[in-house]
């Protein structure tokens, strides 16, 4: 099968999974839906792993320009609120058949990103933006218990700030 057929049945998958999915949003108080994805050296990564942390899990990809423009805001509130049980998950959603993990090892060292990526899946995609058609960059803070407290559409760093300092006093 050629790479061309792969994509065609890829993004057949992702509308099917987008029109069918179920009605539920993930909301602010909603418990943050849980999954295991790979990181960059294919060790499975879970959300739950993080119980007791805030995360901010950023859904994101090389090729989205609001994307690459949040890298630094990024890494800058990893460093800055890291003492206080902070973390960045990032999830990839860039097509491992074009941008392969050594491609994002690459990518993250030339950026000098300070947190980890994942690599996303059409569950996840799914569990977090159920009926939506979903939009990159979209990040979700989740507390401490698992449960969402904001999500941001979109690069907006003032949001963000305010969002991060309300939470993380």
């Amino acid at each position: 099968m050629n790479s061309v057929k792969i994509c065609q049945i890829i993004s057949l998958l992702f509308v099917f999974c987008f029109l069918f999915a179920c009605k539920n949003k993930v909301k602010a108080g909603s418990v943050a839906p849980d999954f295991v994805l790979s990181d960059l050296h294919n060790k499975p990564v879970s959300l739950k792993e993080y119980r007791g942390k805030f995360v901010l899990l950023d859904f994101w990809a090389t090729w989205c320009y609001a994307c690459r423009m949040a890298i630094p805001e990024l890494i800058r509130l990893q460093k800055e609120y890291k003492d206080k049980g902070f973390c960045v998950l990032s999830i990839s959603l860039d097509s491992p058949y074009y941008v392969s993990n050594e491609d994002l090892i690459k990518f993250k060292e030339m950026v000098g990103i300070n947190y980890m990526i994942l690599r996303g899946n059409m569950k996840v995609v799914e569990d977090y933006f159920r009926n939506e058609k979903p939009a990159i960059p979209t990040m979700f803070l989740i507390d401490r218990d698992g449960r969402v407290r904001a999500k941001i559409v979109g690069f907006d760093p003032s949001a963000l700030r305010k969002i991060m300092k309300r939470y993380l006093k």
